[in-house]
């Protein structure tokens, strides 16, 4: 194998070869080795059915690289997370969530004429069609947010028909700015459905994460003063979900969107993918397990469940698939955590008691330190969440909420890539081979 070299500005170059020999017939086949800008390099397998007749094994995808994108990298053994080469902490502790969100679609933070510009287009954009809101009394009231979230989300392209031509450029960038900013209204609404209160319209004089929070908890009959300890850590969640490189849901879009079909329905595919408790819907998961311990006093019995490999018992909210070290948002979210907390002056309450027990174990007891299971991102936004009065049933929306920047810049990014093929995974086969038919009365 041939030493690497990459180029500074994300380009896709071949760097070397890799030579795969077949040991049965002794055919060797060199592949090409190609490389980004940071990150392993990738062999390049394009070809390899093509001259062996052989497809490669990855289940879940875990060493495949099913496209290349210049948005988000994550090095999950140094716990790194880069936004268009921009860490994490930087962009939480410096910008707002439409700083961000205009970084991910553009690729560049946006100067102060950009910034203005692009908050005007959004605050335009956050009206919903007063037919859309009609179509929320279909649901039961008890139905699930989510569930809610799919079918709204994927309804969009029935009334913004003047945004779903993927080929034109205009179309592809007003789809973005109306998926951004009619998400918290549609959100908002979600919730808003289910406990029986009257949809709140959004207001031009608010910020995002303001705005989002006065449709969620504001009613009509009181004037209701969105808190900027709230308004900050809100803003800050949004951040520190926006977007996380080809994770389950993200895969999703990009697949989805690789048949064409328009940007509502590629998002209302993420939306459905995230729903699981292994993706987005692990936070609410953290919230269900410590009702299930339900006390301080029995966390080292659960904390010895978690421990015994024989227990299906697992503590949610702790490491993660990709970082192998601390996750760095779980940094940023523990500060925000802590901040709520303190503002709500709600220290004393048993879940979050409970929380905060845990994680002073996870960072101290030895079996936690040396299995690399610390807080995770999941752990901190459950607490927090719940701290500020969102339901359980709304973690996930949330989740989705600030989600859509990236899935909708990764959808962007591969439409714009001529390159672009429609998604095909191949598999291997174990099911009965041919076989001759058996007539009915045979059988």
């Amino acid at each position: 194998m041939e030493s690497s070299k990459h180029t500074p500005h994300g380009d896709v170059i071949q760097v070397g070869t890799v030579t795969l020999t077949d040991d049965a017939t002794g055919k060797t086949l060199k592949l090409p080795l190609l490389g980004g800008s940071t990150g392993p390099n990738v062999i390049d397998i394009r070809k390899l059915y093509a001259e062996t007749g052989y497809f490669t094994y990855d289940p879940g995808f875990t060493s495949t690289a099913a496209c290349d994108s210049a948005i988000t990298y994550i090095d999950g053994d140094e716990g790194v997370l880069l936004h268009r080469g921009y860490a994490i902490a930087d962009l939480a502790e410096n910008c707002d969530f439409l700083e961000v969100c205009h970084l991910l679609l553009n690729g560049e933070l946006p100067n102060p004429q950009q910034k203005s510009d692009f908050e005007r287009t959004i605050t335009y954009h956050t009206m919903v069609h007063e037919q859309l809101a009609k179509f929320y009394s279909g649901f039961r009231r008890d139905a699930h947010p989510m569930a809610i979230m799919c079918g709204v989300v994927g309804a969009l392209s029935a009334f913004y028909h003047d945004s779903t031509d993927i080929f034109d450029p205009v179309q592809r960038k007003i789809a973005a700015h109306r998926l951004i900013a009619k998400m918290p209204t549609m959100a908002a609404m979600a919730h808003k459905y289910t406990v029986g209160e009257p949809f709140m319209y959004p207001r031009n004089d608010l910020t995002y994460a303001e705005n989002f929070l006065y449709m969620t908890f504001g009613t009509p009959c009181e004037e209701w003063t969105v808190d900027p300890v709230l308004s900050e850590a809100m803003d800050k969640i949004f951040i520190l979900h926006a977007d996380h490189e080809q994770n389950a849901s993200t895969s999703t879009v990009r697949l989805a969107g690789s048949s064409h079909a328009n940007p509502f329905a590629c998002i209302a595919s993420g939306i459905a993918a995230l729903w699981g408790p292994a993706h987005g819907g692990a936070n609410e998961a953290v919230l269900k397990m410590l009702e299930e311990i339900s006390s301080v006093d029995r966390i080292p019995e659960f904390v010895r469940r978690a421990k015994d490999k024989n227990d299906s018992f697992r503590l949610m909210g702790f490491g993660h698939r990709v970082y192998k070290n601390y996750d760095p948002r779980a940094k940023i979210m523990r500060e925000t955590c802590y901040q709520v907390l303190d503002r709500l002056g709600i220290q004393d309450e048993p879940h979050l008691a409970i929380a905060m027990e845990l994680e002073r174990i996870a960072l101290s007891d030895e079996y936690f330190i040396e299995k690399k299971l610390y807080p995770n991102v999941d752990f901190y936004s459950g607490i927090i969440l719940k701290a500020m009065g969102f339901p359980t049933s709304m973690f996930t929306v949330l989740f989705a909420l600030a989600r859509t920047v990236g899935w909708i810049s990764q959808w962007k990014e591969m439409i714009e890539d001529p390159a672009q093929k429609i998604g095909r995974p191949r598999q291997l086969f174990t099911g009965n081979p041919a076989r001759p038919f058996v007539p009915l009365d045979k059988r």
